[in-house]
């Protein structure tokens, strides 16, 4: 196989489940009917967009994607890549991909690395020690390999769901229940900030992994998924290592970088309406597609080049989700064209 674009996608599924199982505290979870149009309303999506790989997050059970990708008319065409989900019990990312495309055995990656650490004694005598003791991902992060070009190295895909920005409810925890009079009153503020260090330790290994990887090699890299946090935040600047974006002749790129699909759009629009979420009127980009120097336009390794991205966000002005089967995340796709700098 030797193809001259690629096409990726990642997409939030929103608690997509078999009908009456429960998701989370809703015992019920979700009727005939809302689960019937969730189905087909996921089965367009896939239909419309058709990328070479689509990442999803917020699958809980196998069975109802494979009904999605059934629905769609396209199962020929793809491989469900599905962790152990069957009993609706646990949430997961997975993906489809392109046959032909995928090399080798999909693994979920659960546990940080062993030598992973967060600890500091401080930088200086007014700085106090830290560590974080934290030892998994929130969500597991989905790693395979694919390989369009038989003639370039495969590419390593990882598909991660990062903790959200909703605060950690510690009112269930010995020690607020302890003293509830205190601590009631600052619950919200305590449970973001857990959330925020969970979500940037999820960050750091996954950033730990790909170094691994990526540094002093040629491997080629993309990660996707709902990594909760913007364009130019601490957590997106921790995976990306905040690689310069030049404009100008090839002589770029670099090793260890990750460049944003986003800012890739930006260099090419005269606007930036770019957004994948909702929150109390304020719209942010949390759904990412992140790509090493290999896909960077500017980059003296480059094997592919941006060919534009598309950002389906339209039903994001609506919040009947339930009613009409919808998600609560935009949908987006980057394509790539095979366009090896010449030098």
């Amino acid at each position: 196989m030797n193809l001259k674009q690629l096409k990726i996608g990642t997409f939030n599924l929103y608690n997509l489940n078999e009908p009456g199982l429960p998701i989370y505290t809703d015992k019920d979870g979700w009727s005939q009917d809302e689960y019937e149009k969730k189905i087909k309303w996921v089965a367009h999506n896939i239909e419309l967009l058709r990328p070479d790989v689509f990442g999803f997050q917020e699958l809980w059970h196998k069975n109802a994607l494979t009904r999605a990708l059934e629905t769609s008319g396209l199962s020929a065409e793809y491989e469900l890549v599905t962790p152990d989900v069957g009993a609706g019990l646990r949430i997961s990312s997975a993906a489809i991909v392109k046959k032909g495309l995928l090399l080798g055995q999909p693994q979920w990656i659960t546990r940080f690395p062993d030598k992973f650490v967060l600890k500091s004694s401080g930088d200086d005598p007014q700085t106090p020690l830290i560590a974080v003791a934290i030892e998994s991902f929130s969500r597991p992060v989905l790693n395979f390999t694919i390989k369009p070009r038989e003639d370039h190295s495969e590419i390593h895909v990882y598909v991660c769901h990062f903790k959200s920005k909703g605060p950690t409810k510690v009112f269930r925890e010995a020690w607020f229940k302890a003293d509830e009079e205190t601590y009631k009153k600052h619950a919200d503020s305590l449970g973001s900030a857990i959330s925020t260090v969970r979500r940037t330790a999820e960050a750091a290994a996954l950033r730990f992994m790909l170094t691994e990887q990526m540094k002093g090699t040629r491997t080629p890299v993309i990660v996707l998924g709902d990594i909760n946090d913007s364009q130019h935040s601490n957590t997106v600047n921790i995976l990306t290592e905040q690689p310069r974006y030049l404009v100008g002749d090839s002589k770029g790129g670099g090793d260890n970088s990750l460049y944003t699909a986003q800012t890739l759009q930006e260099y090419r629009n005269t606007r930036d309406v770019y957004y994948t979420h909702v929150h109390q009127d304020i719209m942010e980009s949390l759904d990412h597609i992140l790509v090493s120097e290999e896909f960077y336009d500017h980059s003296k390794r480059r094997l592919w080049m941006f060919n534009g991205m598309t950002v389906n966000n339209d039903h994001l002005n609506f919040e009947d989700h339930k009613e009409t089967g919808t998600n609560d995340h935009g949908i987006i796709c980057a394509s790539f064209k095979y366009k090896p700098n010449k030098d």
